[in-house]
């Protein structure tokens, strides 16, 4: 039961972190692509690097890189773009391989806690003599079963938040990917 209830903290612990880092780093301004497109096209190439430094989101700091480096050519300004968005994936997807080892081995300890559990419950019969009283082994098997619905308990919730935030990792990429082929396609920056 230890090693889950440490898992369940080290899980909650993960969770309400990615919550505040998804939540912190989000675009605060609608359409800013759209408007950053806009400037540009409208050669105001300056106002639109403010407006993504002063706006806090990855993709306002990938369309600031875009921006900055737009007089290169277009071989470093994909590499330059490319790992710039590799270093933001690598800060999404931070602590979410522990969310997926967590949800992976607490059922796995709740199964090894009620295995042993069983185990005690039949050395005791075996001690008693197989002359056991239904109400001993249905308490040895009560006890033994709780690790596993612990283990569950905190295992599903963990899956269920492991996917959620990959699914906005995945989102967040696809966004970044898509802006920045259509930032290196704006003539301007071509």
């Amino acid at each position: 039961m230890w090693p889950i209830l440490l898992c369940s903290v080290i899980s909650i612990t993960i969770v309400l972190e990615r919550f505040y880092h998804f939540y912190a780093a989000r675009t605060r301004i609608p359409n800013i692509f759209a408007r950053v497109k806009k400037l540009i096209q409208e050669e105001k190439a300056e106002e639109a690097l403010k407006l993504c430094e002063e706006t806090p989101g990855h993709i306002t700091h990938i369309l600031a890189i875009g921006i900055h480096i737009r007089h290169r050519n277009l071989d470093e300004k994909e590499k330059l773009i490319a790992r710039a968005g590799s270093r933001i994936l690598r800060q999404l997807d931070k602590n979410l391989r522990g969310l997926a080892i967590i949800s992976n081995i607490t059922p796995l300890l709740g199964l090894l806690g009620t295995v042993t559990g069983m185990i005690k419950a039949f050395m005791k019969i075996q001690e008693l003599g197989g002359r056991v009283d239904a109400s001993v082994l249905a308490g040895g098997i009560w006890e033994a079963l709780i690790t596993t619905a612990f283990g569950l308990s905190v295992a599903i919730p963990t899956l269920v938040a492991y996917h959620y935030f990959e699914g906005k990792v995945n989102n967040i990429s696809s966004n970044i990917k898509d802006m920045a082929a259509e930032l290196l396609e704006l003539e301007s920056l071509a």
